[in-house]
């Protein structure tokens, strides 16, 4: 049995064959044709371009997300009612200030009264990034993390990046207190 050298090989004449010290010798010249393809001009710049393609498109991620806040760590939140009662169990309509709102934080409801005797309630979570709002002033609701507002009316986002307003929770008043469900 004869056996195969680079020069009696069936496909030598078609690729030539390069010889490295310590390198084996592959007759089909397959090793250096890779190895020309990566170390060419060309090969370098496509590698070149798809690393920092992967750099900026991973820059390009980070850029447009932030990280999630927590609700209960978001910022402190003020207390509820003098008594501490939750609108669950029944709070004087008087703690609410006309044309403002208190948060109770045990029942993550904030409770508003935009118009003398008109009463609100809505869910405190940010629809942005699920923060909690924490204050009520200037008509507006107020979620610290990332600068939304919402409309003590309504609910209604009237700024800031949340995409819709806050949800509503239903409000009754009985004489002169009032419990949310």
């Amino acid at each position: 049995m004869t056996p195969i050298s680079p020069s009696n090989h069936p496909t030598s004449t078609s690729r030539p064959v390069a010889s490295t010290v310590g390198a084996p010798v592959n007759p089909d010249g397959l090793e250096v044709d890779a190895i020309r393809r990566l170390t060419d001009r060309r090969g370098v710049l496509k590698a070149v371009a798809l690393g920092f393609g992967i750099v900026a498109g991973a820059g390009v991620l980070a850029a447009c997300s932030s990280p999630p806040v927590q609700p209960d760590t978001a910022a402190p939140m003020p207390p509820a009612t003098p008594g501490g009662a939750p609108p669950s169990a029944g709070a004087p309509t008087s703690e609410i200030p006309v044309g403002g709102g208190m948060i109770f934080a045990a029942t993550k409801t904030v409770v508003t009264q935009p118009v003398a005797g008109t009463f609100k309630a809505f869910d405190t979570t940010c629809p942005h990034q699920f923060c909690a709002v924490t204050q009520v002033a200037d008509g507006k609701i107020d979620c610290p993390c990332h600068g939304s507002q919402f409309d003590i009316t309504t609910g209604d986002r009237v700024a800031g990046p949340a995409p819709t307003g806050l949800t509503a929770k239903t409000i009754t008043v009985t004489g002169d207190t009032f419990t949310v469900a």
